[in-house]
């Protein structure tokens, strides 16, 4: 068990930054997820950890160690891949004690991890089976258990479920929360899925172009974001956006939006009248915007009339494709709600939940507890 503290690490490949001053410390025992989209530098960073590239400045470490010259096998981690990775002439068995047998654990010792990781994963009855008479699920389940069976103080995990059809997506990410609480030791997760993010880990860290945005738990992420990427890759459907601009009248504010006029609530009005006057970025989810006849209680709400454009039945709930003047937006609301592609919408929008971007920097204007 060990903690994990990358300070002030860059990683360059030539011309190109891949990791940018990437400063983190991750407590012992922590689920930490990095997410963020293809080329964002998070699987890099991982595989720097890793020991399978080279730090080019700054340090690693992990509990107290500075690991940036140890060889992979001794750093006491270990690794799950988006690949199985499974030796296909080996039993399942056999692909657990690889590893074991390698560094010359003793045989009864060996026989003893595997049947306890086997028990823990659920497939204890598949020991005797080769990887072609295992499904796609079974096959990450003898992947984790190799790496549980090392014991090691840190597991990183490459996007481990993107070979997963959706169904085993979900379960096998309950799976692997279940195994974290178990075992009690350092998860990190790269993801490109933020609702794999928001779901398992205790703490996010997104990343863009080699940055590190933001890092803190998944509801604050989703409730304070710090600028419009973030806003933007934490929760589904994204966040909707607007140019908008700033407007004093009759001692009341509001976000005009040239086609909408909302008024901001009297205890945001503080935070913003600074921005009076001023062009803005506003930003409202989809499941603050309801069908004005199911509209939630308690809320501050704001009338909006749309052009629906099209509609996705989930069920539980719709999506709407909305449009006011030339910009589409969606919604999420009641499956009560009747609306059909080209007709009018009475929409309500909570003003509560609202955000406020700068439209040069991105960042938020929001005062954050």
């Amino acid at each position: 068990m060990a903690s994990v503290t990358y300070e002030h690490v860059f990683k360059r490949f030539g011309d190109v930054v891949a990791v940018n001053d990437l400063a983190i410390h991750i407590p012992d025992k922590e689920f930490l997820v990095f997410v963020g989209p293809s080329g964002c530098g998070k699987t890099t960073s991982l595989r720097l950890l890793a020991g399978l590239e080279e730090v080019t400045d700054g340090v690693i470490r992990i509990g107290e160690r500075i690991v940036n010259d140890v060889p992979p096998k001794d750093r006491d981690i270990a690794m799950v891949f988006q690949s199985y990775a499974l030796y296909p002439h080996m039993s399942v068995y056999d692909n657990m004690a690889f590893g074991l047998k390698l560094r010359k654990v003793p045989k009864a010792e060996i026989d003893k991890k595997v049947k306890e990781a086997a028990d823990i994963l659920g497939i204890g009855q598949l020991l005797d089976r080769k990887p072609k008479q295992l499904s796609g699920g079974q096959r990450q389940r003898v992947a984790v258990g190799r790496a549980i069976v090392r014991d090691p103080a840190v597991f990183l995990f490459d996007e481990p479920l993107s070979n997963l059809d959706a169904k085993l997506r979900v379960q096998t990410r309950a799976e692997i929360s279940k195994l974290h609480q178990r075992l009690g030791t350092t998860f990190i997760y790269v993801t490109h899925d933020q609702v794999e993010a928001m779901t398992m880990a205790s703490r996010i860290a997104v990343m863009k172009d080699g940055l590190l945005q933001q890092i803190d738990t998944p509801q604050h992420l989703y409730d304070h974001p710090n600028n419009v990427f973030v806003a933007g890759f934490i929760g589904s459907p994204s966040m909707n956006f607007f140019d908008a601009t700033v407007v004093d009248q009759d001692g009341k504010l509001w976000i005009d939006g040239g086609t909408f006029k909302l008024q901001v609530p009297e205890n945001k009005k503080t935070a913003y009248l600074s921005h009076k006057g001023q062009k803005v970025i506003f930003g409202i989810r989809p499941e603050d915007i309801y069908a004005a006849q199911y509209a939630a209680p308690g809320i501050t709400p704001a009338a909006i009339s749309s052009d629906v454009d099209v509609t996705e039945l989930m069920g539980n709930e719709i999506f709407l494709y909305l449009l006011t003047g030339k910009k589409s937006f969606i919604a999420r609301v009641d499956p009560r709600t009747h609306a059909r592609p080209g007709e009018k919408i009475d929409l309500v929008v909570n003003m509560d939940n609202m955000h406020l971007f700068d439209p040069q920097t991105e960042k938020t204007l929001d005062m954050i507890p």
